[in-house]
């Protein structure tokens, strides 16, 4: 996999454990430039926390070539963003979308209890932004170029406990084959990498404990996947050897997502 030459805008890294940040590294390894983006700290933050987060990372690759804030729930901001991208690259040749937000007192209850407030900036935040981001990387977007997203298995099936997420990540996708015919044209591909779970800070948020569990014992494989993994899986989506393929959800999880039953979970309850 070779990203010389390439360059591209990295969206949602919040720590070494993020998905983006596992693709981020898979691409930089390969030769590739990456623009990376960090939460806005708060004005009373004089340790700006989450920029030193990421910059802790990114301080260490020569072809991480800048970091600034963007809050993607301002238009203004995401523009200012893709503005300074063109400043620095030019043209880009990938974008990750890796930003995903809910409240912690929708996720914890019900989803038919998911409050209005909560519904609205859980959407907003999880599913809008990929087209806004989508919108203002348009006419930086090199032709041949891609966009990837991160979505979870909780958006096809009811996985109790990802509740209101589940909503959104089924919207996402939805938005993933809509992006995907429009950039088309432009000879832009637009996916979706659907990873099992892993521990990082909105897996955390999501009970991904239990999960780990589960996946073990019911994916084919046997096994959980790893950070590494689903980092080169991001890479080949975002790289010339996915050229043909477009409007995808790829899974990465062990192939969990293609059993019906419990399988080799029921010969272990069996047993006892």
């Amino acid at each position: 996999m070779q990203f010389n030459g390439k360059k591209g805008l990295v969206l949602g890294v919040a720590n070494d454990h993020s998905i983006a940040w596992a693709i981020a590294k898979q691409i930089m390894e390969a030769g590739g430039e990456c623009g990376f983006t960090h939460l806005p700290d708060r004005e009373d933050d004089e340790r700006q926390r989450n920029r030193r987060r990421v910059s802790q990372l990114t301080d260490k690759y020569e072809n991480a070539k800048f970091l600034i804030p963007m809050d993607a729930q301002k238009d203004d901001d995401i523009q200012r963003v893709f503005d300074h991208t063109a400043e620095q690259f030019g043209k880009i040749d990938f974008l990750l979308h890796s930003i995903a937000f809910a409240d912690r007192n929708d996720l914890s209850r019900e989803t038919v209890f998911t409050s209005r407030d909560g519904f609205k900036l859980a959407m907003d935040v999880s599913v809008y932004t990929l087209i806004a981001c989508t919108a203002a990387a348009k006419p930086i977007m090199n032709p041949g170029g891609a966009i990837a997203t991160m979505t979870y298995f909780g958006g096809e099936k009811c996985v109790p406990g990802y509740n209101v997420m589940g909503i959104c990540k089924a919207a996402l996708e939805a938005t993933v084959r809509y992006l995907a015919y429009d950039m088309g044209p432009q000879g832009v591909r637009v996916n979706a990498l659907s990873a099992g779970p892993i521990r990082t800070l909105a897996g955390r948020a999501a009970g991904v404990e239990e999960m780990l569990t589960l996946y073990e014992h019911m994916a084919p494989l046997g096994r959980n996947v790893s950070h590494d993994e689903v980092g080169r899986t991001g890479a080949f989506l975002l790289g010339d050897n996915s050229e043909g393929i477009s409007g995808e959800i790829l899974h990465v999880d062990g192939g969990y997502h293609a059993m019906g039953s419990p399988g080799r979970l029921l010969d272990k309850l069996q047993t006892k």
